[in-house]
């Protein structure tokens, strides 16, 4: 292995990272909270040993009474409201989610099921006969419930479920039934033991007519056994979180009372009259599902924390672990002083630092939108929730791919060693790699990004289905679509940025971060521009709408993850441009907090240019001069940011019982 990443050598003093100032200022406002999920951490440390010792029955009880544990301490409910034992802070909730996401998974997942999903959909979708009856009990965990949305033959087309509820008049009763072995509820979080009810989602028919898709309160259990007409099936083993008690559910006919009807947005009157305040059946569905947005955003911070926990691992070991004689002196080097390891680990660790500020703004959005915090000025109810949907997506999108891809390369990182169960990479694996899946297909909400960005959020959003989107976009918003995306104004912006324009010195301008984000505003807002293009082009053609957005889908995925990576480097910037100079009065302690920070942003900037830039070269952003002065660019950037790796991983405050990794951590 040969190494390019001797010391600079051009005087190069590095920033001198002021650690718990830096864990301040990324904890923000809930640093107490946090502070109280990192105790938790560390007082039931054990449940890294019992994950691995225990049976799967014992380990599931095991988690249990962890989750209980856990709500005893006031984590669990912070988004809760005060009057029925919770905390009333929604920011708060996601806060400490994310930082549970440092220990074992298993009980993440139980402790989102349990007081994310079902708890949300009691709170956001019931009222308050509903409030009443359950929320004080679920939020200590003595009521254990589960969310039955997913179907085995439908998962992301909620619309589409199986399951029928039909309104009996002459007993005001709802009849749930299960059409179908396709119509089962699968996958289903708490329902193989411990939950006694099921928030059932399930196609609403009233007087013969179908009303879509609504939730109910559903009992299935009674005195621990199914309830009469449930049957319940264990899913089993998994590829991982096996802590959660994953199982299946039938329903044959099984009678709820009306009230069971979670009906914020609809509800059906004793004689059978079915009434709501959105008359639009498109719109009361998304309403609905969009009031269940914060698991998005609770899974994109949990998978994000994940990655730090195998960052921090990999990176300790790369700082004492050393192989192959380097230097004349003939002592091995470090893995952290090779070119190739800081290649592997430091572009990771800066999208690290760039998502977690990304997961701040959804976050905060999430928490205004949620609380009523939001001020007039920030646009009506509508466009800004829609605007945090699709925000909420993108972001879970690219931060679960990125925890998957960094805990592989973490475990590589750390060799042989890294395979061993003791180190923790074989748990973060199996139990985080679901979450590219669950809380929305990673494809499928990108293609929620790009329809927001194709229709500008408009009020038909809701109603429009993939081909109505089409039809939309060719009819309407193409030449709002290109207009606003004029390739020449984009040109100009971006040369405007660059010294001596295209032809200047390739080495001039790379760490400007208006050049870095002209250069992926120009990559998005080209490829939405082509999109509208090819959508009316092929409409133009009176080609089915179908086969069109068919065949651009893989278009359509590009341009939602250059919207999201957009996004997250002005999160970035955005954040660096609040904080204080080094060494200013009121800079957070940090005596080169923001210069280490400086340089991450840049290595993340150029990091994100150089992964695509076959796109940016085929359309005339990079010459080739320009393209090798950035991949020399985040070699320099590496070397930087190597002497403080060590003092980044460790901001993010993860417990030391946590990266418990024998083999690899001192």
């Amino acid at each position: 292995m040969i190494s390019d990443a001797t010391p600079p050598t051009d005087g190069y003093v590095p920033p001198a990272v002021d650690v718990p100032a830096l864990t301040a200022l990324l904890d923000g406002e809930y640093g107490e909270i946090r502070d109280l999920v990192r105790a938790n951490l560390s007082t039931h440390a054990s449940v890294l040993e019992e994950a691995e010792e225990l049976g799967i029955d014992a380990f599931r009880e095991r988690v249990r009474e962890l989750a209980v544990e856990l709500a005893a301490t006031g984590q669990t409910g912070m988004g809760f409201p005060k009057e029925y034992g919770g905390g009333g802070d929604v920011g708060a909730s996601i806060a400490a989610f994310e930082t549970l996401a440092y220990g074992d998974l298993s009980l993440l997942v139980k402790v989102g099921v349990q007081f994310g999903l079902f708890g949300g959909a009691i709170l956001h979708l019931g009222t308050e006969r509903h409030h009443r009856a359950h929320l004080p009990d679920l939020i200590t965990g003595k009521l254990m419930g589960c969310f039955a949305m997913t179907e085995t033959g439908h998962g992301s087309n909620v619309q589409a479920l199986g399951t029928v509820a039909t309104y009996d008049t002459a007993r005001q009763e709802f009849v749930i039934t299960t059409h179908g072995d396709a119509a089962r509820k699968d996958y289903i979080g708490n329902a193989a033991r411990h939950a006694e009810l099921a928030v059932v989602f399930a196609q609403l028919e009233v007087d013969g007519k179908k009303e879509g898709v609504h939730a109910f309160v559903v009992p299935i259990r009674v005195d621990g056994r199914p309830a009469p007409g449930v049957r319940i099936e264990d899913a089993g083993r998994k590829m991982g979180l096996n802590g959660v008690d994953n199982g299946r559910l039938w329903f044959d006919g099984v009678r709820v009372p009306r009230e069971a009807l979670l009906n914020r947005f609809a509800d059906v009157t004793p004689d059978g009259v079915y009434q709501s305040p959105i008359e639009n059946p498109g719109r009361r569905f998304f309403t609905m599902l969009g009031t269940l947005v914060q698991g998005r955003v609770s899974v994109g911070g949990g998978a994000i924390n994940a990655a730090k926990v195998a960052l921090t691992i990999a990176t300790k070991y790369a700082v004492r672990r050393r192989q192959f004689e380097a230097a004349a002196d003939g002592e091995e080097q470090l893995l952290l002083d090779y070119g190739m390891h800081q290649r592997r680990l430091l572009p990771l660790l800066a999208r690290t630092y760039a998502l977690h500020f990304a997961q701040d703004v959804v976050r905060t959005q999430l928490h205004e939108v949620f609380s009523g915090n939001r001020s007039a000025d920030q646009g009506d109810d509508e466009q800004v929730r829609r605007e945090l949907e699709s925000r909420a997506a993108g972001t879970k999108a690219l931060g679960t791919w990125h925890a998957t891809r960094t805990i592989q390369e973490c475990r590589e990182a750390c060799g042989g060693a890294g395979y061993l169960a003791v180190n923790r990479f074989a748990a973060l694996k199996a139990d985080s790699d679901v979450f590219t899946t669950f809380e929305g297909d990673n494809h499928v909400l990108l293609q929620l990004v790009a329809k927001g960005l194709l229709t500008n959020y408009a009020n038909e959003f809701e109603d429009l289905d993939q081909l109505g989107m089409v039809r939309f976009v060719t009819g309407q918003a193409v030449e709002t679509v290109i207009e606003k995306t004029s390739v020449h104004k984009l040109l100009e912006r971006v040369r405007d940025l660059l010294p001596g324009g295209d032809e200047g010195d390739p080495e001039v301008g790379l760490l400007n971060s208006d050049y870095q984000l002209a250069m992926v505003r120009f990559r998005e807002e080209h490829m939405l521009a082509s999109l509208a293009r090819r959508l009316k082009r092929g409409m133009d053609e009176q080609r089915d709408p179908g086969a069109v957005f068919s065949h651009v889908q893989d278009h359509v995925i590009a341009v939602a993850h250059a919207h999201v990576e957009r996004l997250i480097l002005e999160a970035f910037i955005d954040k660096l441009r609040t904080l204080p100079d080094d060494g200013d009065e009121g800079s957070n302690g940090g005596d080169g907090n923001k210069s280490a920070l400086g340089l991450l942003c840049d290595l993340f900037a150029l990091s994100a240019i150089e992964s695509d830039r076959a796109w940016f070269m085929e359309h005339g952003r990079l010459t080739v001069q320009r393209s090798k002065a950035i991949s020399r660019e985040i070699n320099s950037l590496c070397r930087r940011v190597r002497p403080l790796a060590v003092d980044l991983v460790d901001a993010w405050g993860i417990p030391p019982e946590m990266l418990r990794s024998p083999d690899l951590v001192d």
